[in-house]
């Protein structure tokens, strides 16, 4: 629900501890707020003919897209009406530490009841989506996840399409699977069984004739990694998860592991009724993701060209005077320590040798795996010792991924970086946003049971 109106109460807000850094920010009767957002229980049928018990965020899915000018602020109150603890994390924007989303590292817990107030400035224009970092493979995969869009000041004359990717795990009378078992979160992931595209499985989309197009892709599945291609089309690569690429570039088959984004840009067909399938490319075939269907144009007149994306102002890192940093991702086959009431801790992943130990809450933090300084240029190594990929994501920066073992790489910026298996890669960045920004891999469960840590730059 997107408001700009006086509230007439005050929220019933409980009082957050005295914590270092962070708070639980308060809202008074007299706050203007440019959404509200509630994290609540839906129905939805995802599957057509049978109803699906959601979480979601003012308790539907698709979750509201949500729109803010590059450069202007976003303040935004959210209520929890759930029966756990919830947050919100603003995957990709380089956001002021204390807004970041992830319990004790940032924030308190956002309890049943609380609401928590977002406000912060978004430096970046892009593709960049938003979902809780607590209780994160029941809450995600239950459909708390949402777009952000973050629209240039001169917004270039593309119509734009959003192509929210997720998967569910569920059986045909719309119950869910078991969202997580052990032996796959030891592997690539608990893959989903229903694929859908904005909450539907194969929509259809309507675009209008010759207009230029902007497709927004968004992968915001907990686990799968997706392969989207337009069928019989040339595209272009616009962007990479949020970060123009410049000058555009044709396309080639990229994988996006989960959170990771893709902008292409491509002209519609004149003919009015063609439809252009969308593939989840798999070898050789693939699965239809859904269909742009061409209607009549009435508005949008395309320019001759497909026009470039501004830059982003991110900041260049001095490579010859970067400090090297090395992260090794681990599998590890030790026995799960099994708690006093039998319940297990399941860990089989690591960074550097060390599996995360902080929690679901992050109650216990660890020490950081790297202390930075402010301002600073690194250049990190990745070492992806595993048999498995791993989209690795890092808050509060952007990156410039500079070269792989595995692959040609032309530099590019991004936030998150998906890992073959067995692959060396690196990325470079100024440290230049302060604060404790978490470092882990995008398979929720990979994340959870092990692959997290954070860096500190101070």
């Amino acid at each position: 629900m997107k408001r700009r109106s006086i509230l007439k109460h005050s929220l019933a807000l409980a009082t957050a501890a005295s914590l270092p850094r962070m708070s639980l920010a308060m809202a008074s009767p007299a706050d203007d707020f440019d959404y509200i957002l509630t994290a609540e229980t839906g129905r939805e049928n995802l599957l057509g003919d049978a109803p699906t018990d959601i979480l979601g965020f003012n308790g539907q899915f698709p979750a509201p897209v949500l729109r803010v000018k590059q450069g202007k602020r976003l303040r935004l109150r959210f209520d929890n009406k759930l029966e756990q603890a919830s947050t919100i994390h603003w995957h990709g924007i380089r956001i002021d530490n204390a807004m970041d989303g992830v319990p004790m590292l940032s924030q308190k817990p956002v309890e049943p009841g609380e609401s928590f107030v977002y406000d912060f400035v978004c430096p970046d224009a892009g593709t960049f989506w938003y979902h809780p970092h607590i209780h994160s493979i029941r809450q995600l995969g239950m459909g708390m996840v949402g777009a952000l869009i973050v629209e240039e000041p001169d917004a270039p004359p593309y119509h734009e399409v959003i192509i929210g990717l997720k998967d569910w795990r569920l059986k045909p009378d719309g119950s869910y699977l078991p969202l997580s078992i052990p032996r796959e979160a030891f592997r690539d992931g608990t893959l989903g069984t229903v694929n859908t595209v904005n909450g539907q499985q194969r929509p259809v989309i309507d675009v209008p004739a010759g207009a230029a197009l902007r497709l927004r892709i968004l992968n915001m599945d907990n686990t799968r990694v997706f392969r989207p291609e337009v069928s019989g089309h040339e595209t272009r690569i616009l962007a990479l998860d949020g970060s123009p690429v410049i000058p555009h570039r044709p396309f080639e088959l990229t994988p996006l592991g989960a959170g990771m984004r893709m902008d292409l840009a491509m002209y519609a067909p004149d003919r009015v009724g063609e439809e252009i399938p969308v593939y989840d490319k798999k070898g050789r075939f693939g699965v239809e993701l859904c269909r742009l269907r061409v209607v009549e144009n009435t508005r949008h007149t395309a320019p001759k060209t497909l026009p470039n994306l501004p830059a982003n102002p991110i900041a260049t890192p001095d490579l010859d005077k970067a400090e090297i940093l090395r992260f090794v991702f681990e599998w590890q086959g030790a026995l799960s320590p099994t708690r006093a009431d039998g319940a297990v801790d399941h860990s089989f992943w690591l960074i550097n040798r060390r599996a995360w130990d902080g929690g679901e809450g992050h109650h216990s933090l660890p020490e950081p795996l790297a202390k930075l300084t402010l301002g600073r240029s690194y250049i990190a190594e990745l070492h992806n010792a595993t048999p498995h990929q791993h989209p690795i994501h890092l808050h509060g920066l952007i990156f410039t991924v500079l070269s792989s073992n595995k692959r040609s790489i032309i530099p590019y910026h991004s936030d998150t970086i998906l890992l073959e298996k067995n692959e060396r890669a690196r990325i470079a960045f100024v440290a230049d946003n302060p604060g404790d920004w978490m470092f882990h891999c995008h398979v929720i469960e990979h994340m959870k049971t092990g692959l997290m840590g954070y860096i500190s730059i101070s």
